[in-house]
């Protein structure tokens, strides 16, 4: 689950971590009137997407003056942005960030991971902040340091002046007080389930403070139910509706870029159900896990989400039966081709619980339904299916 940079501060607020003032703002009238609220000379108005890259795209600009307030948030609100991680379609801004003025000493890089190679939590710092952090590693990767976490003692002193160090902060007053950010920084990311926290650009002033002058949250969705407060940060004009449709029916739904459209039971079956579409020449149009306990109306639901997109050229439905009982998911299948009218080739793989009655359902149900009697079979007649082939 993605946040924005506003709620993402408002988080490190509460685990002592140094941030700017801001506002929030829907209009353009809001945007003057927050900055307004602030006062100083000098505001930054910032898009509120779920996305990095923002200032590249001309989502985040510095203005010295109201009327530039106003010009600036007229411009980006409702604009769409496209950067390097919204793909094409781009992101339109619904909210803005104002921000006020700093007077910046030097921007660093800081972010924190699981390093699933050494399994530890790990702090990645450099001392090129304000860009990239992908282009610091290709042009000067000797500027980027790693510094795990030991599970067992957690952060320690030694840890910030590691990093400190790393990063060229020298002062030992300055020492102390980015010691005690990255300590605030790592406690968040721990308390809170995050699975990446990241500050880019990390600001120390002429004042000698440090400070997160952007601020990116992900958070581990499979922890949710133990952060309701994170929830509630939750912003669904970010997400797919297909996606929240699917979540409401207790459906994992992501959508991808394909013309496969996927139907599969259990996440590790419809990952490998996506690699080998792909194997044999396919591209899935989503990702799509009905679950072990799914029903005959569930499965006529994602059927109806997969065909929402007008991509799909042809669908694959995966099922390993166990608790998922294959006769159910047949049913399934059977009820949503008459009551939907699945119009594209649809081909069904079943196995495990209850299969002969499953075959025997999609057999006497006088329907065009291609059946496989294996996965690698199921993906190549797919793939032929979706490209106008005979299967």
């Amino acid at each position: 689950m993605n946040v924005h940079e506003y709620q993402a501060k408002e988080l490190m607020r509460k685990f002592g971590i140094k941030v700017l003032r801001g506002e929030v703002a829907k209009t353009v009238d809001e945007a003057v009137s927050a900055a307004e609220k602030l006062g100083g000379n000098v505001w930054v108005v910032k898009a509120q997407i779920h996305a990095g890259g923002r200032g590249k795209a001309g989502g985040v600009k510095v203005a010295k003056s109201l009327d530039e307030v106003k010009t600036y948030a007229n411009e980006i609100l409702g604009k769409t942005l496209v950067t390097h991680q919204t793909g094409p379609e781009g992101k339109k801004v619904n909210t803005l960030y104002i921000e006020e003025g700093t007077e910046i000493g030097h921007e660093y890089y800081l972010g924190i991971v699981l390093d699933r190679n050494i399994g530890k939590v790990s702090f990645i710092a450099s001392s090129e902040g304000g860009v990239e952090i992908e282009e610091v590693a290709k042009t000067n990767p000797e500027k980027i340091i790693k510094v795990p976490v030991d599970p067992a003692s957690g952060y320690t002193p030694f840890v910030g002046r590691k990093l400190a160090a790393g990063i060229g902060i020298k002062d030992k007053a300055m020492v102390k007080e980015a010691s005690k950010f990255f300590e605030g920084l790592y406690n968040l990311y721990m308390d809170s389930d995050c699975t990446i926290a990241e500050i880019n650009p990390l600001v120390s002033t002429k004042d000698g403070e440090i400070i997160a002058l952007d601020a990116k949250l992900n958070f581990d969705g499979n922890a949710l139910f133990r952060q309701p407060n994170i929830v509630e940060y939750r912003d669904p004009t970010e997400e797919s509706e297909k996606e929240i449709e699917a979540a409401e029916h207790g459906l994992s739904y992501i959508e991808l870029d394909g013309n496969i459209g996927c139907l599969v039971n259990g996440a590790g079956l419809a990952m490998a159900t996506c690699d080998i579409i792909m194997l044999h020449g396919g591209m899935p149009a989503n990702f799509l896990d009905v679950g072990g306990g799914a029903t005959k109306e569930s499965v006529q639901k994602a059927f109806s989400i997969i065909l929402q997109d007008e991509n799909v050229k042809a669908i694959l439905v995966n099922i390993f039966g166990g608790i998922m009982k294959c006769d159910i998911i047949a049913e399934g299948v059977v009820a949503a081709a008459k009551e939907i009218g699945i119009e594209v080739p649809l081909v069904v793989r079943l196995e495990g619980t209850n299969v002969a009655m499953g075959k025997k359902i999609l057999e006497n149900s006088d329907l065009n339904i291609i059946t496989a009697d294996n996965l690698g079979q199921a993906a190549e007649k797919v793939v032929k299916a979706s490209k106008g082939e005979e299967a």
